[in-house]
């Protein structure tokens, strides 16, 4: 008993100030402090079975690959995996920023896995893409719209295909989305997309409740556009850009929370334009953000003259 109590005032000590920062300064969702808790009171019982009296020193990149070893054999998905890791890259993070000498929360590697993996577009391929529908139709114009309000939102395609008219505030300039469980979130329209959807809306000679329908054949304007319908439209729009990397709704969303990140968006802010429920989601994009700076860092530092 005595040495579980030593133990609890070393590393299980940070941990619990950790956990409390984030359920009661961090304001993090009851879902993320209790994944959270799981995932670091796990590597905490994985180094106190090789020291007796664990401290944040005792977190060495050695360690590390050997409790990934021990979650593998646990039986648990390389996804599933990067979550424990996430965490704890967020824990060191955090003791780094109060000035206690830790591993490099860097140096804590993710494992890819293909559902994580984030494919977005580059500045050129964006506009490549938005040039790409025929604005002389209805259609195009339509499609152009939709592009557009991926791109500057970042919302998930299903919730696009769902929008009805009344869902758009041209007033404040917002996107009133109900999610699961009748939960609003409002979503922020730049001028761009919302000039592009007045467009659209403008050329349309029905009042169909729908945002955006299906214009071939006859209709009525309650006709709503699937999003498979979505999905090939803007496939298609990538062969017309002659795009070579992969551009799928997902990409646009994905394209939106990096483009954020980059320009210094804090990551809780971009949980929830996006909607995600556990902040480790989010933060699987930092992962990109991190490597794009370090690139654009290598590619340009140093290179623009002399003083």
């Amino acid at each position: 008993m005595a040495e579980a109590a030593q133990i609890q005032s070393v590393l299980s000590e940070s941990i619990d100030q950790y956990l409390d920062f984030l359920e009661f300064e961090g304001h993090f969702s009851p879902l993320t402090v209790r994944n959270y808790t799981l995932y670091l009171k796990r590597i905490l019982g994985f180094i106190s079975k090789k020291v007796q009296k664990p401290k944040i020193s005792d977190i060495s990149a050695l360690v590390i690959e050997d409790y990934k070893k021990n979650l593998v054999k646990m039986g648990l998905s390389t996804k599933t995996l990067g979550f424990h890791l996430i965490a704890l890259r967020s824990f060191l993070k955090w003791e780094r920023r109060k000035g206690v000498k830790t591993l490099n929360a860097e140096e804590v590697v993710i494992p890819k896995t293909a559902s994580s993996k984030m494919d977005f577009l580059s500045g050129e391929d964006v506009e490549k893409l938005m040039n790409a529908p025929d604005l002389k139709t209805l259609q195009g114009k339509r499609d152009k719209a939709i592009m557009e309000l991926l791109y500057s939102t970042g919302l998930r395609v299903s919730e696009l295909a769902n929008l009805d008219r009344d869902n758009i505030d041209f007033i404040k300039k917002e996107i009133i989305i109900v999610s699961t469980g009748k939960k609003q979130r409002s979503i922020f329209l730049s001028l761009r997309a919302l000039g592009w959807i007045e467009n659209y809306l403008k050329s349309r000679k029905d009042d169909g409740k729908p945002l955006f329908i299906h214009h071939k054949g006859s209709t009525n304007g309650n006709t709503r556009l699937t999003v498979r319908s979505i999905q090939r439209a803007i496939l298609k729009y990538k062969k017309k850009a002659a795009i070579k990397s992969e551009v799928t709704p997902k990409t646009l969303r994905s394209s939106f929370a990096v483009d954020l990140l980059v320009a210094g968006a804090d990551t809780r802010s971009v949980q929830k334009m996006l909607g995600h429920k556990n902040i480790s989601t989010t933060q699987i994009y930092t992962h990109v953000t991190n490597k794009q700076l370090r690139d654009i860092h290598t590619a340009f530092h140093g290179k623009g003259g002399k003083d």
